[in-house]
């Protein structure tokens, strides 16, 4: 369960990060509690910080994220099933490596998982010590396979280049407004305070009193929302701010 910010809210969930360095962050999405349980408990073992969903819809909000560095997702879920959403994922531009869970052993069903986009395919049941080997194993992948494009409706981002396009139009971007606007791709249709953009985009560690985050969010939205193009940036009245994803 999340809150209105994205946050898991679930008290019996892992949504932290361990004392200490976190080896990345791998998104489960698994609805079978006791299986998911066993797994958060060895990934955080491990050192990992875990968050997890429980259905495909809320998995797939938190995928679109980006921040996941391996994703373990359950092949049957309710509502969007698991490979809708490693689908919807890929279309999105992310390359985030996947292992996908199933009971389906037959090797059809393993083709079919990894044309969805998955990369790797383990059978229920497993033993928890060949999940790690292939969580690591999939950690261990060169880093040119993971996404180094972000893309939004008709937003596209290289984050190596540092540039940005709406329909082929490149947007010229300050700094500041860059780190905004990926700040804000990373997070769809997610209403965005400006708390959290005073901490997360300007790294305060405490909140002052300031219009900073509305005067930087004019500036791009008269760079990103063209005269005549359909805004994409809404403010939300008395809250902040999200990035619309067009229908």
């Amino acid at each position: 369960m999340t809150d209105e910010t994205g946050t898991n809210t679930n008290p019996d969930d892992a949504h932290m990060a361990l004392p200490g360095h976190s080896r990345g962050v791998v998104l489960l999405i698994e609805d079978d509690s006791a299986i998911a349980e066993e797994i958060v408990g060895e990934l955080m073992g491990h050192g990992f910080e875990v968050r997890h969903e429980e259905t495909g819809d809320a998995g797939l909000t938190s995928a679109l994220t980006g921040e996941a560095h391996v994703m373990v997702v359950d092949r049957l879920l309710p509502g969007m099933d698991g490979l809708s959403v490693i689908e919807a994922v890929r279309q999105h531009g992310i390359r985030t490596p996947v292992l996908v869970l199933s009971a389906l052993s037959a090797v059809d069903d393993r083709v079919t998982g990894l044309k969805a986009g998955g990369d790797d395919y383990l059978t229920k049941p497993f033993a928890m010590e060949e999940l790690m080997a292939r969580v690591e194993a999939l950690l261990r992948r060169p880093d040119d396979t993971r996404s180094t494009t972000l893309r939004v409706g008709p937003l596209s981002m290289d984050l190596i280049e540092r540039r940005v396009w709406r329909d082929g139009r490149e947007i010229e971007l300050l700094p500041r407004e860059f780190r905004l606007l990926e700040y804000l791709m990373r997070r769809p249709g997610q209403v965005l305070t400006r708390s959290m953009m005073l901490e997360d985009v300007w790294q305060y560690r405490f909140i002052p009193r300031t219009n900073l985050v509305d005067v930087h969010i004019g500036k791009l939205r008269r760079k990103v929302d063209a005269p005549g193009e359909e805004p994409l940036i809404r403010s939300i009245r008395g809250t902040g701010f999200l990035l619309r994803v067009p229908d």
